[in-house]
């Protein structure tokens, strides 16, 4: 068996707008195995300023992943704790290898194109009217889900876009999510709960910033808006941290993004812990090019997931590989009509 790594710089088709800033690229990294004339793939989703391996040597515990190749997936796991995008990639391109079809890692009614999985409508960060463009778009494309950032523009101003979407659709119509990034001091976040409240507002991600553990279970105890958290996650390895963190401050909920995370053996332990403790989840994609995200959802599928997922990124490329994965009615499906254009090298 042999492995080559390299790196793939996505272009996005307009400047996406977070708490953080504007992205116009986003850089990703794959890792290519190969055994017996056959080849998989995995993308190892670095996202640089957020995800924990952001370090100097990312690039050599690549080149050692893939001179420790033949270790296989449960040693390299094990052995790449602190690079969760790593043994992401080292999960997906050994399923890739054994599968019959190098992208059908999760064989199901899913990649049959019997079933889709119902899926958020993402708006960026902008001004007023470009956010609301992106809502009026949302709304066209049969949304029933609506997941909007917040935190970069006054806060009347992003509430006076979610109210106009109420006054367009009520709760039971349709469901918003916003996402905070962190943006706000704790201070600041239960009056800004209590007005998303008032939107009937289905949650939040991380009101405030991370490693705040006291003052998020105040939060997550006094919110009239459920609280998920998310970047909290990133960086906790070890199982019983895992859970000292849940146990400690319950949250409503939990977002988990493989990438940052571990893995998909990584997030089984995040939901093993959160279904015991009543917390509910659900998965999100981490701005991954289509062969990360067509992992992740045929994974999802397997979850036998109901609610909404983050899985509608794979759009916003404009040098993307085309696949099967496709989004229509606010739900994402694969088209077996659609081929990978995808070259292994």
């Amino acid at each position: 068996m042999k492995a080559i790594y390299y790196k793939h710089l996505l272009y996005f088709k307009r400047p996406s707008g977070t708490s953080r800033g504007i992205l116009k690229t986003k850089e990703t990294w794959f890792l290519q195995i190969e055994s017996n004339g056959k080849k998989g793939i995995g993308e190892c989703g670095l996202l640089r300023g957020l995800s924990i391996d952001d370090r100097p040597d990312y690039e050599a515990r690549l080149q050692w992943t893939c001179d420790h190749i033949d270790l296989g997936v449960d040693e390299l796991w094990d052995a790449l704790k602190e690079f969760p995008s790593i043994q992401f990639g080292v999960e997906m391109a050994f399923a890739s290898l054994a599968s019959t079809d190098p992208f059908e890692l999760y064989p199901s009614a899913f990649t049959r194109g019997q079933a889709q999985i119902p899926i958020n409508g993402l708006v960026w960060m902008g001004d007023q009217d470009f956010m609301a463009q992106q809502i009026k778009e949302k709304l066209e494309a049969g949304f029933n889900c609506i997941k909007m950032k917040i935190g970069a523009i006054a806060t009347a101003k992003e509430l006076a876009l979610l109210a106009g979407i109420r006054e367009q659709c009520a709760a039971a119509q349709m469901t918003l999510r916003v996402d905070a990034n962190g943006a706000f001091s704790p201070a600041q976040a239960l009056k800004i709960l209590e007005a998303l409240a008032n939107l009937e507002i289905h949650s939040i991600e991380q009101p405030i910033g991370v490693r705040q553990w006291d003052a998020m279970k105040r939060l997550c105890s006094e919110t009239p808006t459920p609280i998920a958290l998310d970047e909290e996650l990133i960086g906790i390895f070890d199982k019983t941290q895992k859970r000292e963190l849940l146990a400690r401050v319950r949250p409503q909920y939990i977002i988990l993004k493989p990438s940052f995370i571990g893995g998909f053996k990584g997030s089984t332990e995040w939901i093993t812990i959160a279904d015991e403790l009543g917390i509910g989840w659900w998965v999100t994609s981490a701005l991954e090019s289509n062969i990360g995200l067509n992992a992740i959802t045929q994974w999802t599928y397997t979850l036998d997931v109901s609610m909404p997922q983050g899985l509608g990124t794979g759009s916003l490329y404009t040098n993307n590989f085309k696949s099967p994965l496709h989004i229509a009615q606010g739900k994402i499906g694969y088209d077996t009509n659609k081929e990978w254009q995808f070259n292994f090298k």
